[in-house]
């Protein structure tokens, strides 16, 4: 289960990469602008500011981000990546932070940019911070007893290989960020990590067992990355962006 209240506690910081990506699309008149996980929508709203004329489509698997998308304006559906095709008249679609959780997506994104019309585009960025102490001591404090629930360990590709994957589009762009992020609060990490990488152990143990291993996880995360005398902590977090016009 997503909490959307979690996920926006760091809003502006996960906003960024949006808008980054966004902005290397560059559809003037989109009939059709589709944001796969839409998340609470917040970020879905700015779809609808720059391309007015547009029919915007959103969806989410997750029926609280659903509804809290809807809260926030936004026709939203609950809906499956995997089997999601899109309309014949969409010419940009848009995922933010979503296809990490797919191991399929590679062959996903290749359907959708074989299917999409001639000048559409296709945009998507995932994180790629898997080896950094936040994603790998996630890993070591859960062990053997819960290492099904980590798909992989590096569960997305290296920009080059996005690239190579879109090759026969018109145009592909593939790139890598890492925001060093100035994060305040106790044990900021874990607060940013339990918004997306813990829902899987969240979700495979009891109430009890997982505060005994946010208990375990919490100093190794303040070792990894210590709190600065003003009371913040750097926090590097690396992204992947790929951005291809079919």
């Amino acid at each position: 289960m997503w909490d959307p209240a979690q996920y926006l506690a760091f809003a502006d910081h996960r906003a960024r990469p949006f808008y980054e990506l966004l902005a290397r699309v560059r559809a003037e008149s989109p009939r059709r602008v589709v944001d796969v996980g839409c998340g609470p929508g917040n970020l879905t709203v700015s779809l609808r500011e720059r391309w007015p004329g547009a029919v915007v489509e959103a969806f989410d698997s997750s029926p609280e981000m659903v509804e809290a998308a809807r809260r926030a304006g936004v026709d939203a559906r609950v809906d499956d990546v995997t089997t999601w095709e899109p309309p014949p008249d969409t010419d940009v679609v848009v995922s933010n932070a979503v296809l990490q959780w797919i191991a399929s997506h590679p062959v996903i994104a290749q359907r959708w940019a074989a299917v999409l019309p001639e000048g559409a585009w296709l945009a998507f960025q995932v994180p790629g911070n898997y080896a950094d102490a936040s994603h790998r001591l996630i890993r070591e404090v859960a062990g053997e007893r819960l290492a099904h629930v980590f798909r992989a360990e590096q569960p997305v590709l290296q920009p080059v290989e996005y690239a190579e994957l879109l090759t026969g589009c018109s145009s592909v762009d593939a790139w890598e960020t890492t925001y060093v992020q100035r994060l305040s609060g106790a044990d900021p990490v874990l607060e940013w990590v339990s918004g997306t990488a813990l829902r899987p152990v969240r979700a495979a143990l009891s109430s009890s067992d997982y505060d005994a291993y946010v208990a375990e996880l919490a100093p190794r995360l303040r070792e990894a990355y210590p709190r600065r005398a003003d009371g913040t902590t750097w926090f590097p977090f690396r992204r992947i962006f790929v951005v291809a016009q079919v």
